[in-house]
């Protein structure tokens, strides 16, 4: 059998895709989670096989998830399963070392065969997604990224500073960067356009 841990925030999609996997005879769905510090916890205290998350969640995104599970080396394999189809959010996925990414349109027989490809070491990726990913760059560093992310939730440069650590110069030099690479002009522009291309 192979372990599952569904980590998604909506319920109702939460539900259906564990009903979904659990049809599936050697598929196990041993856990859920409704956001990613809630899926971290499950995932060291269950030992899972596969991770199966979505990237935007509340505490902890499926990306910073994914980093976590690499960098703590808990053994895992992650799957991405979302809306956004853009090329940066699957250049940053695969960066974080996941195994797969698939868009929540996809059959729901695609995941089930992902989640077994994964499992046996190979990738699961979105086809036109891996063409797309490749034909532009990413301008920002994780630094400005992490900024940007959260000048854009309406944090001031004071706040960014002492929940990163930082000073606020630091803090306002990683804006004033973020903001030329993207070429717009203030930080509420640099946020939209960073989302949009799926840098955040």
């Amino acid at each position: 059998m192979i372990r599952v841990l569904l980590a998604e925030d909506q319920a109702m999609v939460r539900g259906a895709l564990s009903a979904l996997l659990k049809l599936e005879s050697d598929l196990d769905v041993i856990g859920c989670a409704a956001d990613g510090e809630e899926a971290w916890l499950l995932a060291q205290g269950e030992k899972p096989d596969i991770v199966v998350t979505d990237i935007e969640m509340p505490r902890l995104t499926g990306l910073e998830l994914a980093q976590r599970i690499r960098e703590r080396g808990l053994g895992c394999k992650v799957i991405i399963l979302t809306t956004f189809a853009r090329p940066g959010f699957l250049r940053r996925a695969l960066d974080a070392g996941v195994g797969g990414y698939l868009l929540k349109d996809a059959p729901a027989e695609q995941l089930a065969e992902a989640i077994r490809k994964v499992h046996r070491g190979g990738r699961a990726i979105d086809p036109q997604l891996a063409l797309e990913a490749w034909s532009g760059d990413d301008p920002l560093n994780d630094r400005e990224r992490q900024v940007l992310r959260l000048a854009g939730e309406g944090l001031s440069a004071g706040d960014i500073a002492a929940q990163l650590h930082l000073s606020q110069g630091t803090v306002r030099n990683y804006l004033s960067e973020a903001i030329g690479k993207l070429g717009v002009s203030n930080r509420i522009e640099a946020y939209r356009l960073a989302r949009q291309k799926g840098l955040l």
